[in-house]
């Protein structure tokens, strides 16, 4: 760790005092050497924090104004507003975004990541305010797990009345479980090959949990309306795409590096009216109802629950390590 200076606001910018970050598997990638990330940088993306000063014009969401010693949230990069892509509607993919803790340091932008005391966060990128009673440990993974599953569910336009099928319940998996549920879905099948896991997505609200050699089953007695596969196995992959019923969503999120090639019939396909979404990223609108959301779920002591541990900043490398057990779906960081 090198200690750096605190940055001069230009307008829009914000500089946040972070309160505590959890490690990504996309962290981990980058530690491990198996994703490409521009050096210097500074990790970390899923955070919480209070922020310390303003430069001028800088609002919420919701078009607040913010002001120091307000508690807030970020989106994972910043949009233009300007480019087609922000026009229509997907400013995730914003022609000029700038990713927190993906992107190297610059003159300007040196805190540029959660792993840190503070991250200093440019013009163009999405806040949301973070009620005081929501705890860091379930607000923190909002700004990438929760908003993300939020995003997917809006592109396969989830309804109330869908059967859901969810493959892979880590972090991503077990949200979109607990937001099926919230949203009103009576059936939800929850596949993992882990016992643990499946036993938790009961937990979070699925209806049954199954391994992949039972899936098939599952999906006859209840339906397959939209399928999540969350996973990004490609095995889990294809078989989404063998079970998704007449006229359902299947929503491909865990599928964010390259793999094996997965096969389909088109004739299925067409006949069966079947639709493939991707879904990556989110909107600052996603990360805003993904606040709300873990505000009104009954289960923030099964979401605190599954970052189990917290340390230091000063002792990154036992919480990287830790971490990169997979005992638990998230670690934290904190920042005290």
């Amino acid at each position: 760790m090198e200690p750096q200076s605190l940055p001069r606001l230009l307008p829009g910018e914000v500089l946040v005092r972070v309160e505590l970050a959890t490690i990504c598997g996309s962290d981990l990638h980058t530690i491990a050497g198996d994703r490409l990330t521009p050096l210097p940088t500074v990790l970390g993306h899923e955070a919480v924090g209070i922020i310390q000063a303003v430069g001028s014009t800088a609002r919420t969401a919701h078009g607040q104004p913010l002001l120091p010693g307000q508690r807030i949230t970020w989106t994972i990069g910043t949009f233009c507003g300007s480019c087609r892509r922000c026009r229509r509607g997907i400013p995730q993919k914003c022609e000029n975004v700038r990713k927190y803790g993906h992107e190297a340091i610059t003159d300007h932008w040196r805190l540029n990541g959660g792993l840190a005391t503070h991250c200093h966060l440019l013009a163009g990128t999405g806040l949301v305010a973070v009620p005081a009673s929501l705890p860091p440990e379930v607000a923190a993974p909002a700004n990438c797990a929760t908003a993300t599953v939020v995003c997917a569910a809006r592109r396969a336009e989830l309804k109330a009345d869908d059967s859901v099928v969810v493959i892979g319940c880590g972090m991503l998996g077990l949200t979109a479980v607990a937001y099926a549920h919230d949203l009103g879905v009576e059936h939800i099948i929850a596949c993992d090959i882990d016992g643990g896991r499946r036993a938790l997505a009961q937990e979070f609200g699925a209806t049954v949990a199954c391994s992949p050699a039972a899936l098939e089953a599952a999906v006859k007695d209840f339906g397959a309306d939209v399928v999540f596969e969350l996973s990004g196995n490609s095995r889990a992959v294809q078989s989404a795409l063998d079970i998704v019923g007449l006229d359902g969503r299947v929503a491909l999120v865990g599928s964010v590096s390259p793999g094996p090639k997965v096969s389909f019939e088109p004739n299925a396909f067409v006949r069966n009216l079947s639709r493939v979404i991707g879904s990556h990223n989110y909107t600052v609108h996603d990360l805003a109802e993904a606040v709300d959301f873990l505000m009104r779920t009954p289960k923030q002591d099964l979401f605190a629950a599954l970052v189990p541990a917290s340390f230091p900043l000063s002792d990154i490398d036992t919480a990287v390590a830790t971490a990169s057990t997979g005992a638990a779906p998230r670690i934290a960081v904190r920042m005290d």
